[in-house]
């Protein structure tokens, strides 16, 4: 016959066994909760990169940078996961949103301001929006709460900073921890959307092709493509672009040309088609698909189809996407 003492001493046992269970499953549930990856753990990933990413519950966040031969080079802008590029105005000028989410820069900019064409492609991915004012249409309606915004206008001296050297009105910088810090004093939801994109499960080079020059004049932009890293190096005006925080090449894995159409608001803006449907272009393992984007609404998705339908999968990685439209 078994000894009571021995029940309870396995008893002891299994209630300790218990504990310790509840607690490690309570310490991920926190982690995943509040966007911390585990230690060696690849649970959470970053919904537009698809690579482990410590921040992947987080609410990306969007950031209105400028094009300009001013501003360069840019800082923070090879750490965003993806980035918009399209001309906003006649003559060629073009403009760019960086959206950081598996990043943190210590210091972004220089920070312009909002443009509408730009505000579905944030809010399709569930972003938070930061900028320095806008033309007086897109100021009336982020006033209105159509995308939670971080405006310089309102927040010039403490979000934003200016810095010395850099000419007006290139000059405005922040930082992500700024922005966090007024984010949540604003109250804004931080918490992350179920948007994502696909990615292929393993990538490999398979060929030579480069995208061709996009825009045009000191806008131009031309991407290299480097088959031992499998990435596409980004070049400005004959030069490569480097980013002020690393005073590195940007490269990514993946760049998409979406082609679309404009309109004339003024002598001075173009309204760029960013909601609707067209022809579209992506570059990944050194080779180019052919096929189309989608995007139904403001708030839904911007998806990228082959010629069959079928979604793409996007090269593990950043992406960058150059939007196109015949200019006059």
């Amino acid at each position: 016959m078994i000894p009571k003492r021995y029940y309870l001493y396995l008893s002891v046992i299994l209630a300790l066994v218990l504990i310790g269970s509840f607690v490690v499953l309570k310490k991920r549930s926190i982690d995943i909760r509040n966007g911390e990856a585990l230690a060696g753990s690849n649970t959470l990933k970053g919904i537009i990169t698809g690579l482990p990413c410590n921040y992947a519950s987080y609410r990306p966040l969007a950031v209105m940078l400028s094009s300009d031969p001013e501003a360069r080079p840019l800082s923070g802008i090879s750490q965003a996961d993806t980035v918009f590029e399209m001309p906003v105005t006649p003559n060629g000028v073009t403009r760019m949103m960086a959206v950081f989410q598996c990043e943190r820069p210590k210091e972004i900019g220089s920070i312009r301001s909002a443009r509408l064409d730009f505000v579905p492609l944030a809010l399709g991915l569930d972003t938070l929006y930061a900028h320095f004012g806008g033309e007086h249409t897109i100021l009336e309606k982020l006033d209105s709460g159509v995308i939670n915004n971080i405006d310089g206008l309102k927040y010039d001296g403490n979000t934003y900073y200016r810095k010395s050297g850099v000419p007006r009105p290139h000059n405005a910088f922040t930082s992500f921890d700024l922005l966090i810090k007024t984010i949540t004093d604003l109250g804004y939801n931080q918490r992350s959307t179920t948007t994502s994109y696909l990615h292929e499960k393993k990538s490999n080079s398979l060929g030579i092709v480069t995208p061709p020059a996009f825009y045009a004049h000191q806008f131009s932009v031309t991407w290299q493509y480097d088959a031992k890293t499998n990435s596409y190096l980004r070049s400005r005006n004959g030069k490569a672009e480097t980013d002020k925080n690393t005073n590195k090449q940007v490269s990514v894995q993946n760049v998409a040309e979406l082609k679309t159409t404009w309109s004339p608001i003024s002598d001075d803006y173009l309204r760029i088609q960013t909601v609707g449907k067209g022809l579209a272009k992506i570059y990944k393992n050194g080779e180019v698909v052919n096929g189309s984007w989608e995007k139904k609404e403001d708030k839904s998705k911007l998806y990228f189809y082959d010629n069959k339908g079928i979604e793409i999968q996007f090269v593990s990685g950043k992406i960058w996407v150059e939007i196109t439209a015949p200019l006059p």
